[in-house]
């Protein structure tokens, strides 16, 4: 793929030009990574290396069990205080912030917000990704005539997951939304979206738009023709007409005008060039263009994207089709696997059972045990994800004994997070009809060599972790580099991010692979079920396919 700066320079630039560089001097891009706990605003060089880097947290709001949100206001203010943060140390090093060209935005995706079009002002508190309040509406969405029909268009199944049950819970239990709602106001958007709104300034310029790689997880959206489906949209306005909703217009992922420009703070004036869901951006930061190429990013959940080249994939084996990014016009799309708890697994042992007070000592605990004694955590804190879609699982331990100890636990944890890639790898291996041969891997969790060695042990594929391991920043930076003209095409970044990496090769025999692996998935079996008995008890509608599908999976743990 080449000539993605002439086809983007193509579009209608704006008044609002990048700032003036001089040539001889050295030229960044700035990036706005987004995520589930904290915020940062990175600034890299052309090959690829960030110079500077300001990271700070936010918020965790918990109001009852399964719920889990942000304040939007909260967000935003954090963004702006990590450019600040970022550029005090990027000029004190000696840079001159006039040689960043441009600004791009990476983002937690499905997490919600709501908000008055015409004030700009939050109607609730986002609601994140890996809520599970909808649970129950997810049932009673999937009960519904035409639900089996929704997957083929948007890539999705209906789970607590997308976009769409978030809304359909905020109009259904939120005055404020509802008031916004039948007044003809009500704005509704990701993370991406209400980012570019409020760095532009709001409703005085009233930038409302969302990548194709962010709009992919809502349901909304056709994954084919990247416009909002009719028909989907039908299927859901059965309550509330979503379209009197306000909706993001759906732009390309890099972007010479869309986005608009910086509105406050040292870099007034600089533009947006480019906008990528995390874990698209992600696999662009990881180099992963060519089709057959994948990446699995270990960060508070973990996500496991592998590019499948110009047409969708809809998976028959519980993965999701989304986009991989689109900056030519010309869009690249990705199976996609997800598993909801992974980096959180480790912070609920530190936070919740108190073993630490820093991760790589879950790391080091693990490694004071030779094996996991036995014990298999199912940490379905969030239900499981891909390629399972079990919303009324809970969290389980298996396989506990008097000679449990911490350790058991630890490398239980990690072991969690390989189990899923692998059940991961090997659905996308029977959706493809190819078996990967390496994985590139990023994220916090990818730090523990035990975790990565174990992961190689698992797959029976080499492990590829790179040095430098902020590449879903990164990706973001390259989709604004791209519209910025940094660089013209993704040959110019062949060699970026190569040196320094660390390759674990399998070392376990097949045999005892299986093995671990079939006791994990009996596990998995045994953990269903939680909150259905719950739902059936508060007399909670429960789909006729699900409560067959209840008793046959009590048949089967009989069984077992």
């Amino acid at each position: 793929m080449s000539g993605i700066v002439e086809k983007i320079s193509n579009m209608v630039v704006g008044e609002q030009q990048a700032p003036k560089v001089d040539p001889s001097t050295e030229t960044f891009v700035g990036s706005i990574d987004q995520g589930t706990t904290s915020s940062r605003f990175l600034i890299f060089d052309t090959k690829g290396e960030p110079v500077a880097v300001h990271q700070g947290e936010f918020s965790q709001i918990y109001p009852n069990p399964g719920w889990h949100e942000h304040d939007p206001e909260e967000i935003v203010k954090s963004v702006e205080n990590c450019i600040e943060g970022a550029l005090k140390i990027f000029e004190k090093d000696g840079h001159s912030k006039e040689s960043i060209k441009a600004v791009g935005i990476t983002n937690q995706r499905e997490t919600t917000v709501c908000w008055d079009n015409k004030t700009g002002k939050a109607l609730y508190n986002a609601i994140v990704w890996t809520d599970t309040r909808t649970a129950a509406l997810a049932r009673e969405l999937k009960a519904r005539d035409g639900s089996d029909k929704l997957q083929d268009i948007c890539g999705l199944p209906i789970s607590t997951y997308p976009s769409v049950t978030k809304l359909l819970w905020l109009l259904r239990n939120v005055e404020k939304v509802k008031e916004a709602y039948e007044a003809g106001n009500l704005a509704f958007g990701t993370i991406d979206a209400w980012l570019t709104f409020k760095l532009n300034g709001g409703p005085d310029k009233n930038i409302f738009v969302s990548d194709a790689t962010n709009s992919s997880r809502t349901m909304f959206m056709d994954i084919r023709t990247l416009k909002y489906s009719d028909e989907v949209l039908d299927f859901f306005s059965y309550e509330f007409d979503l379209r009197k909703v306000h909706m993001p217009e759906i732009v390309r992922s890099a972007d010479t005008k869309a986005y608009g420009q910086l509105t406050s703070g040292s870099l007034q004036g600089w533009p947006i060039m480019g906008c990528l869901g995390d874990q698209s951006s992600a696999l662009v930061g990881q180099k992963g263009y060519e089709p057959g190429s994948a990446k699995n990013t270990y960060g508070t959940g973990c996500f496991l994207l592998y590019n499948v080249g110009d047409k969708p994939v809809i998976s028959k084996h519980g993965l999701l089709a989304t986009v991989a990014y689109n900056f030519d016009g010309k869009p690249i799309y990705a199976l996609e696997g997800s598993i909801a708890v992974a980096g959180s697994g480790v912070k609920f042992l530190m936070n919740n059972l108190g073993f630490s007070q820093a991760s790589h000592k879950i790391t080091e605990l693990a490694e004071t045990v030779q094996d996991n004694g036995g014990l298999v955590f199912v940490t379905a804190f969030s239900g499981l994800f891909a390629p399972y879609w079990i919303d009324d699982a809970h969290g389980t331990m298996f396989g506990i004994t008097h000679h449990t100890e911490r350790g058991h636990i630890a490398r239980a944890t990690l072991e969690a997070v390989c189990f899923q890639t692998k059940a991961i790898l090997d659905a996308m291996e029977k959706d493809s009809g190819h078996k990967l041969t390496e994985l590139a891997v990023d994220g916090g969790m990818s730090n523990s060599a035990l975790c990565m060695q174990t992961q190689a042990d698992l797959v029976g594929i080499p492990i590829i972790r790179p040095k430098m391991r902020e590449t879903t920043a990164l990706g973001a930076a390259i989709a604004a580099g791209f519209a910025a003209g940094v660089w013209k095409d993704f040959d110019e970044l062949k060699e970026v991010n190569t040196a320094g990496q660390t390759i674990f090769e399998p070392k376990m025999d097949d045999a005892s692979s299986k093995k671990m692996f079939k006791r994990w998935e009996r596990a998995v079996q045994m953990s269903k079920g939680w909150l259905a008995e719950e739902d059936a008890e508060e007399g909670k509608p429960q789909a006729e396919g699900e409560k067959e599908d209840a008793k046959k999976e009590q048949e089967e743990g009989s069984k077992l």
